[in-house]
């Protein structure tokens, strides 16, 4: 596959990714307003795409032999660690403000790649962080809920932080001789996080009886089944292959960065389905996530002495047969 070609399709999967991800609270909200405790809800989430992807954890056996530590912190981090400390965090401190210190994630990839791979970045992709930040701060309307808990702000930062280990171990993960086929990386990740979850969640406590019955939707009544099975299916499965396999063929700091959108995406699917107010700011805030998004997908600098992060660069043949295209 073409460098141009292979980032192209990089941009459409971490696009599908942010879309999958930011349709998750839409329908777990009326879950949550049915009944159900929201760790319960993450549990379900996780636990049913494992039990989803099953027989890929099967077929790549081999990989609990060669990548065992791939697996355990992709588990532990780009699964468990962002859901629990994600709600840990709103249950101290305003929604708002959590999500905005999460999606600090792409300017913690920029430091990770500057200053522990020592790898030079590129201003592009610094700006677009600048500008996702900025416009996110609108679209969650920060200042209407500023609080200062310490320990809820430490919580959302591991929030952050775990997804960075999302995007660093996602495109780690393609390293090597012998790469780790995502499919394999994301089902014994789920795995790993649904152990980690149950201790957590402790789901037997759970009111199962919601299920059964529906769940309002801005007014419509849902089958609550349906809403879990789109969480699972498109919401957690869908969003992790692609958003897995799109790290891989741009960049972690790129796919951060347009990553972003997924809040933008949650703010106006609940907005058209939720029938939740969307303000004038909110709506300056997501054009200015876009904007920065494309600058930094669309980054092409100068071609450098060494490879730069956020931008494309020359690889062998051989590793472009194997779907990675750029650093």
């Amino acid at each position: 596959m073409h460098a141009s070609q292979g980032r192209s399709a990089g941009l459409g999967l971490a696009l599908a990714s942010a879309f999958a991800f930011g349709g998750s609270g839409v329908a777990a909200k009326p879950l949550i307003e049915a009944g159900l405790d929201p760790l319960h809800v993450v549990w379900l989430r996780v636990a049913g795409a494992a039990l989803v992807m099953l027989p890929v954890a099967w077929r790549h056996r081999d990989l609990l032999r060669r990548r065992p530590a791939l697996l355990a912190g992709f588990g532990l981090l780009a699964v468990a660690g962002v859901q629990a400390c994600y709600f840990a965090a709103i249950s101290r401190i305003p929604v708002g403000v959590a999500l905005l210190i999460e999606y600090l994630a792409p300017a913690l990839v920029l430091g990770w790649v500057r200053f522990v791979q020592r790898r030079p970045v590129t201003r592009a992709a610094a700006l677009g962080v600048v500008l996702a930040v900025g416009g996110l701060a609108c679209v969650v309307e920060v200042w209407s809920g500023l609080s200062f808990d310490a320990v809820g702000l430490l919580l959302a930062l591991g929030a952050a932080c775990c997804q960075v280990g999302y995007f660093v171990l996602s495109d780690q993960g393609g390293d090597g001789s012998q790469p780790a086929d995502p499919l394999g990386v994301i089902a014994y990740g789920l795995l790993f996080g649904t152990i980690v979850l149950t201790v957590v969640a402790r789901p037997w406590g759970m009111d199962w009886s919601v299920l059964a019955g529906g769940a309002d939707m801005g007014g419509t009544m849902a089958p609550a089944w349906l809403l879990l099975g789109w969480v699972v299916l498109i919401a957690t499965v869908l969003a992790y292959v692609t958003g897995v396999i799109s790290v891989r063929r741009l960049s972690p700091q790129v796919a951060g960065v347009v990553a972003c959108l997924e809040a933008v995406i949650a703010t106006v699917l609940a907005w058209v389905l939720l029938k939740e107010h969307l303000s004038a700011p909110q709506i300056l805030g997501g054009a200015v996530v876009l904007l920065g998004a494309f600058i930094a997908q669309s980054s092409a600098p100068k071609a450098p002495s060494g490879p730069v992060a956020g931008s494309e660069q020359v690889v062998p043949e051989g590793e472009l047969s194997a779907g990675r295209t750029t650093t």
